[in-house]
């Protein structure tokens, strides 16, 4: 069997070509109706941004009913040693060294004959929904995929009924064909409107890593966990994959996206779970990134071709900071932390940011303006914390102190306001000194992703710490006529481990 390790070893040695792109010759276990010719949908659909009213439907067609399995073998990449000439590979102690990259296949192999591959196909896309009463489907006509955006297409549904299941299919076939060849179908629900009591439940995740999946070819545990929970939706809170090692190509980006998205534990939960989806440093471009950052190590994928790859890849509305009510008592905010920073190297003060003025006044604007009972900010990366004291690129860090108070100091007043975080690789529920805000880490994706933080090691204003993978969930439900959230953090095979509840405080 062909691996990377013995591609690099035959590699240096000039030995002969390795046998690539071998297929699992079972039946799809997620693709629910298929002709023998493609255009399939190997990737699964995701449905994204619902609101009371709306949702966006995603879709991509591929040329293959199944991912290419994970023993294929995988690119190597070499960079350029500057005094030599050399292209080598880097040393161990090299985390993400300034020197050009080289990406060598196995001989015959391409980017879309990798383990996790799914290569992109040319054909039509069609949605139909309704809800489980009715007897009559809505539709919308079909439409092209585009192959500049990797075969996807998205879809809004408007004029939806708030709170309400609905069913959905998805068809795909070849352009101009009137055979079907690929359909699956899904559901997702609705939000309450804003004036509806209603119990509502989310999970939360983040850093997700190709390379720690936990699930064999199945992908990762946490997708059924969270499944069987039966959630109202779902937030992605960022590194949905981790771009830096591996993607020197916008070709080789979207390989990222394949190889996960692929797995049939993110495509049986993704068809029926509506999701938002952030971005981080890792799912954007590389470590600790921002737009003027400057480095070679990246090869031919820039920061502007990761930010239009996220949209390419994810159902997202025009922006990717927004708001969503859920009910009478929820409202939710997703922040964007990569597009407007300042350089994580400049000197702290006033002027220095991670938002943005104009995320910044929105979003004071919009709390303000909000009459939700309970307030839940969702960011990819920490305003709390702790954090590590080397790290430079969060709010909970020295290098941001300026506007990280300013956030901090903001949403303390607010009653009834919590935070959710990405980007650490550790579950946590902590408490700032200051302003007494509470701030909830999910954790990552799997226990093999674990790490960054010593086990066992309490910072004053923890309630909780543990290093291992799992997910947040979120309750909102009334007890009597008093509201009340609950935070539950779960271990990878859905266990709580722990549970933080809240009672509404003042008027509802």
């Amino acid at each position: 069997m062909a691996t990377r390790r013995t591609f690099i070893k035959n590699l240096s040695i000039g030995s002969a070509a390795l046998v690539i792109g071998a297929k699992s010759s079972k039946a799809s276990p997620f693709a629910l109706y298929e002709k023998p010719q493609g255009p399939y949908m190997a990737t699964g659909i995701k449905i994204g941004e619902v609101s009371d009213t709306q949702a966006i439907i995603w879709a991509r067609l591929t040329k293959d009913a199944e991912r290419v399995h994970d023993d294929a073998p995988q690119p190597v990449i070499l960079y350029k040693n500057d005094q030599t000439g050399v292209f080598e590979v880097k040393g161990a102690k090299e985390s993400r060294p300034d020197r050009e990259p080289k990406v060598m296949y196995p001989p015959g192999a391409t980017a879309n004959t990798l383990a996790g591959a799914v290569p992109a196909a040319t054909g039509e896309v069609r949605v139909r929904w309704k809800t489980p009463d009715s007897h009559a489907w809505q539709e919308l006509p079909w439409q092209p995929v585009n192959l500049d955006r990797d075969a996807t297409r998205q879809f809004t549904l408007n004029n939806l009924t708030p709170f309400k299941k609905y069913e959905l299919v998805v068809e795909a076939r070849s352009t101009g064909s009137n055979t079907i060849t690929s359909t699956m179908t899904g559901s997702f629900k609705t939000a309450p409107k804003k004036s509806e009591q209603a119990d509502v439940k989310f999970v939360a995740v983040t850093c997700q890593e190709y390379h720690d999946r936990d699930h064999g070819s199945k992908g990762f545990k946490i997708y059924e966990s969270m499944l069987r929970h039966e959630p109202d939706f779902f937030v992605h809170t960022g590194d949905v994959v981790y771009y830096d090692q591996q993607a020197k190509s916008l070709e080789l980006a979207r390989w990222h996206w394949q190889r996960i998205y692929g797995f049939p534990s993110l495509v049986e939960f993704h068809r029926q779970v509506g999701s938002y989806f952030m971005k981080d440093d890792h799912d954007t471009w590389m470590n600790d990134c921002y737009p003027d950052l400057k480095t070679r190590f990246m090869g031919d994928f820039t920061f502007k071709d990761g930010q239009q790859l996220f949209l390419d890849q994810v159902p997202m509305g025009n922006k990717t900071y927004r708001t969503y009510r859920w009910g009478k008592d929820l409202q939710i905010w997703m922040v964007e932390v990569r597009d407007f920073r300042s350089p994580n190297n400049v000197p702290d003060g006033p002027d220095k940011t991670i938002w943005g003025k104009e995320q910044i006044d929105w979003f004071k604007k919009t709390v303000d303006a909000s009459d939700a009972t309970f307030k839940v900010l969702i960011s990819p990366t920490p305003i709390v914390g702790p954090d590590r004291p080397q790290k430079v690129d969060n709010h909970a860090n020295k290098v941001f102190y300026h506007e990280g108070e300013m956030l901090r100091e903001f949403i303390g007043k607010q009653p009834n306001m919590h935070i959710i975080n990405g980007d650490r690789h550790w579950q946590y529920a902590s408490r700032d000194q200051e302003t007494g805000l509470l701030e909830f880490s999910c954790g990552p994706v799997s226990n093999e992703h674990a790490g960054g933080w010593k086990k066992g090691e309490v910072k004053e204003g923890e309630l909780y710490m543990q290093v291992i993978g799992g997910y947040l969930e979120v309750t909102v439900k009334r007890t009597g006529n008093q509201p009340v959230i609950i935070f539950a953090h779960h271990d990878v095979d859905g266990n709580t481990v722990y549970r933080y509840e809240q009672y509404a405080s003042g008027q509802y």
